[in-house]
């Protein structure tokens, strides 16, 4: 029993500890959603609960409402950044080891009577998968925690209250997935700097064959035609990274490679070589 009240106190602790972070957002009909303090003045919240980017309200812990700002959001992640006018918010104290069997507690503020919350564990962590917005996430992860209405945008949590992601329902159709700190973070950090994520591109079609992947066409005067690629060529390594199919090069392309040489090892008539191409900026 005492095993018992002593995990049951966690869980309470951990709840206050993470409220402090959690917000409510209003940018929507009918009801609101979440959101995580960011920073002093920044709250990550899913892109799919702001419907609309002015008269945006944020609900604060200690009841008080404040307007909000959209700094910049990405769909294909499903991640926005709003900003306060004032620096008063509490910024989450994250965690970045995500464990499958972990116990966690999935966290809302869907309205300003106060926390909801939902127990359960991680059952998942996998990635990278495409979604059906038009993005790719590097990892996500699933849980047993029920998704209340609201609780997109919300942080799960672990036992300490230290947040492990991002909860959303606007990845998938019909399933909540987590997006991870180590994801969600760094993308928050490219929409607070830059209002959007940048993505790169080469302007290739490519096929997976057994030793990378078979270029199948090439956009005329794209990146990777300029750079020198031909129809035909097999892509086998970008920066170190091997390739194995055509999600492997999306995920390369990722990060912040937007308008820098690149090398890239390939086959060309069964040959090895390397060339340089310098990455566009995918619209």
């Amino acid at each position: 029993m005492s095993n018992i009240k002593s995990l049951s106190d966690s869980l309470t602790a951990a709840v206050e500890t993470a409220s402090a972070s959690t917000l409510l957002v209003d940018a929507r009909r009918r009801f609101p959603a979440s959101g995580i303090a960011y920073a002093a003045d920044l709250i990550l919240t899913a892109d799919h609960v702001v419907k609309r980017e002015s008269e945006i309200r944020v609900g604060l812990p200690d009841g008080k409402s404040l307007s909000a700002n959209l700094v910049g959001r990405d769909p294909g992640s499903d991640l926005a950044l709003l900003r306060l006018s004032e620096k008063v918010l509490t910024p989450a104290k994250t965690a970045k080891s995500p464990k499958v069997g972990q116990l966690v507690l999935a966290l809302g503020r869907p309205s300003m009577a106060g926390m909801k919350a939902s127990f359960g564990i991680i059952t998942t962590i996998s990635g990278p998968t495409r979604t059906w917005r038009g993005g790719l996430l590097d990892q996500f992860l699933q849980t047993e925690t029920v998704p209340y209405p609201g609780f997109s945008g919300g942080p799960l949590v672990n036992v300490s209250g230290e947040v492990l992601g991002l909860n959303t329902s606007g990845l998938t159709r019909g399933e909540a997935l987590t997006i991870p700190v180590s994801v969600a973070w760094l993308i928050a950090e490219s929409l607070a700097k830059h209002g959007t994520v940048k993505r790169g591109y080469l302007g290739v079609r490519t096929q997976a064959v057994e030793t990378g992947l078979l270029v199948m066409w090439l956009e005329k005067d794209g990146p990777a035609e300029k750079g020198g690629l031909l129809i035909g060529d097999i892509l086998t390594r970008l920066n170190d990274q091997e390739l194995n199919d055509p999600d492997d090069l999306f995920a390369a392309l990722a990060n912040d490679t937007v308008g820098k040489a690149i090398e890239v090892d390939i086959l060309r008539g069964g040959q090895p070589q390397k060339l340089k191409l310098t990455v566009g900026e995918r619209k």
